[in-house]
């Protein structure tokens, strides 16, 4: 009798647990999320503080700097586009990456935003699979260009140039060179790579078909 109460007593405990971790889970996510973009506005507004200074009278409303600093970025957007002052602005890039502290710091962040951001498609030209470090075992890559044909270990086959992003720091990774045929190509997007490799695969797209193509990645 005393062994049935106690396993009545297990069950009833197990079964408590369960819905607490099943709450718990589902309620997790989300915390995390509200507090990551907690974490992050509080950021933002810590690095915006100077704009407060400027802020009109009729925006002085909570978060005012966010608004000046949209307006601001839109501006100079506007500018640049209409105005098409690139020349200037590319002047002013190379001051900035003749001071030596500034110079590798500057370089990498404006390379790693502009290879994700869309704008430079000749950076990262695929998002590829290959066996690495060893067979059977596949890292995620990005095609960066063709290696060129006088430094091929075979003149005759087509060589790439692949980086590997590691895990949880992209900026990080391996440089490798692999023939075509030893390269896979998947159907998603840098971006949608990049947050893969980032959340060690918790974070994966919908619908990833890998896909084989006849057309080389980089011309």
């Amino acid at each position: 009798m005393i062994a049935w109460i106690k396993k009545q007593i297990q069950t009833f405990f197990n079964y408590v647990w369960k819905l607490f971790l099943n709450g718990l889970f589902t309620i997790l996510p989300i915390t995390l999320t509200v507090a990551i973009f907690k974490i992050t506005i509080s950021l933002i507004i810590t690095w915006l503080e100077p704009l407060r200074q400027i802020v009109p009278s009729y925006l002085d409303v909570p978060y005012g700097e966010i608004i000046v600093a949209v307006i601001i970025i839109f501006l100079v957007g506007t500018v640049l586009k209409v105005f098409v002052l690139r020349s200037t602005i590319n002047a002013l890039e190379s001051l900035l990456i003749k001071v030596p502290l500034v110079r590798p710091i500057y370089s990498s962040i404006k390379q790693l935003i502009s290879a994700f951001s869309g704008k430079d498609k000749m950076v990262f030209r695929e998002v590829v699979l290959l066996e690495f470090p060893r067979k059977k075992i596949y890292s995620v890559g990005f095609v960066t260009g063709k290696l060129q044909k006088k430094l091929r270990p075979n003149e005759d086959v087509i060589y790439y140039n692949i980086f590997i992003p590691t895990t949880p720091n992209p900026t990080n990774g391996y440089f490798i060179v692999a023939p075509k045929e030893d390269l896979k190509p998947i159907n998603i997007t840098r971006q949608e790579a990049m947050a893969m490799i980032m959340s060690g695969g918790i974070v994966q797209p919908e619908d990833v078909i890998c896909k084989i193509k006849n057309e080389e990645f980089y011309e």
